[in-house]
């Protein structure tokens, strides 16, 4: 099952944070018995770690995060892996587009560049510096008051600690998807698409990933695909399971999971119905 990580901590009593209307920042302490689990967030990350080891895995990439390290997560679908050694305590910041577009909006950046043909990775290394680290305390000391949180005066630390990044020479490519998102009024329906579809998500976990409405995410969706959000997912599964066939050792049940099916059974008359043979007969074509 995949985790909804927003709705996760944002309405567990457990961790200290502040909730503001797009963004949310919070403390998160990991218990050394914790699972490996998958999840997804409908809001972009910044995670600064205090103390312990974690890897994010991303479609994409894989990083690994010790005490001291900060990345930039942009919204989608991920794996964690804990270690053992030490309790994992970390700074967790969400925030949505809104955000950082009212944020480049609000304060003078370095020039815009041209964006609208880059590709951007899931998860960005930022850079950090002693300020950086000191705002970061200053943020953690704060979540940690036994009275009530000042709210504005740990935004203004959030917003200083922005600005921090984005000044760092080293996280230009950072600061170039700030504003490509300020830049742009909606997500890329099929960027999203593309790097999301193995994961069993339902239409409404799609639909935020995308930042949209379940029903305005449909008729983009129709209208940029000519066809639903389900045909595609099915047809682009059933693709990635038939390459996955033909160029892996993995058994029919490894595939079926691995392209985004629940079950083997949907999967083999999925595949069938498509292909007019069963995902065991393709392969055995193959050989």
């Amino acid at each position: 099952m995949i985790v909804d990580a927003y709705k996760m901590f944002t309405r567990h009593p457990r961790f200290n944070k502040v909730i503001g209307n797009d963004y949310v920042f919070l403390e998160f302490n990991c218990p050394l018995d914790v699972e490996n689990f998958q999840f997804y967030t409908e809001s972009n990350l910044i995670t600064y770690v205090i103390s312990g080891r974690k890897d994010w895995i991303a479609p994409d990439k894989k990083c690994e995060l010790k005490a001291g390290d900060a990345i930039f997560v942009k919204k989608g679908i991920y794996s964690t892996k804990q270690y053992f050694e030490v309790d994992y305590c970390v700074l967790l910041f969400f925030l949505n587009d809104v955000f950082i577009r009212n944020f480049i909006q609000e304060n003078p950046l370095p020039a815009k560049p041209e964006t609208a043909n880059h590709e951007f990775e899931s998860i960005y290394k930022i850079h950090t510096d002693e300020s950086f680290e000191a705002l970061a305390q200053s943020i953690f000391h704060y979540l940690n008051k036994t009275h009530e949180i000042p709210q504005q005066l740990v935004e203004l630390k959030f917003k200083e600690l922005l600005y921090n990044i984005v000044l760092n020479p080293r996280n230009q490519s950072l600061l170039d998807l700030f504003n490509a998102i300020y830049l742009s009024t909606k997500s890329d329906i099929e960027a999203t698409m593309m790097q999301n579809f193995r994961f069993d998500l339902p239409l409404e976990g799609f639909a935020k990933l995308c930042g949209r409405s379940l029903s305005s995410f449909k008729r983009d969706f129709k209208n940029q695909f000519g066809t639903t959000p389900s045909k595609w997912l099915i047809t682009k599964r059933l693709e990635f399971a038939k390459t996955m066939l033909m160029g892996t050792e993995l058994n029919v049940n490894e595939v079926c999971y691995e392209s985004g099916f629940k079950n083997n059974s949907h999967f083999i008359k999925s595949f069938k119905s498509q292909f007019n043979i069963t995902p065991s007969q393709f392969r055995a074509t193959q050989s």
